[in-house]
């Protein structure tokens, strides 16, 4: 019986070390996988950073190429853009110009004056805008003319060709006005040299003042 107990001891004791030695093992295994696993990741950040490396000097030599590309571009910008200077058309000189006033007057009660300006100049010119306008009274005192309410239209002129604006007003039918406009006087758009000329003999009377009168901008006769 006392052999019996100690067999069965003896037994315990060695499932219990193969137990303990079982469980050792497991933890064992742990760290190894552990390990293995962190060597994995290690390596995998490595390849990543690697990877990484690569894709920035990839993408450090695609903005190099863009850089680049975008330089051409700047280059090739500037040089139209030089073309485009060099060719651009530069605005009519008063003294290429020969510049007339005749009345056009539609009716009875709408005064309107043409203002004609024919490029006499040898290079096409732009006459593009509102010109300048005054009016001269026989008191000798010049009244500047206010701009209508209108766009002005882009009016390139070649050698001959001719631009014309005018000017709008009421007519005063009672001949009692007090308006005695003898000469108007011109500076083309972007000029600053004037022409003087006579009032159109055949325009009617100005109704209100001066002020009541308005320029338009240049276009082509075309």
């Amino acid at each position: 019986m006392k052999y019996t107990r100690i067999t069965a001891l003896a037994a315990i004791g060695v499932a219990a070390t193969l137990s303990l030695t079982a469980c050792g093992g497991d933890d064992s295994g742990k760290d190894s996988s552990s390990k293995g696993s962190s060597s994995s990741s290690s390596s995998s950040s490595d390849g990543g950073s690697k990877s990484e490396g690569g894709s920035g000097s990839g993408g450090s030599q695609a903005s190099n190429a863009k850089s680049g590309s975008s330089e051409k571009t700047g280059a090739e910008a500037a040089a139209n853009g030089a073309t485009e200077t060099g060719g651009k058309v530069t605005f009519c000189k008063t003294e290429d110009l020969a510049i007339d006033a005749t009345d056009a007057a539609p009716d009875e009660e709408s005064g309107r004056i043409n203002i004609t300006m024919i490029n006499r100049g040898s290079t096409t010119c732009s006459a593009t805008g509102f010109a300048g306008v005054d009016i001269k009274d026989t008191d000798n005192t010049s009244n500047p003319i206010e701009r209508g309410n209108a766009q002005p239209r882009v009016t390139t002129l070649k050698p001959g060709d001719a631009a014309v604006f005018n000017l709008s007003y009421d007519i005063d039918n009672t001949g009692n006005s007090l308006s005695h406009p003898t000469n108007i006087l011109v500076t083309p758009p972007n000029e600053t040299h004037t022409v003087t000329l006579k009032w159109p003999a055949s325009a009617g009377a100005i109704k209100g003042a001066y002020t009541d009168v308005q320029v338009y901008p240049t276009h082509t006769t075309k």
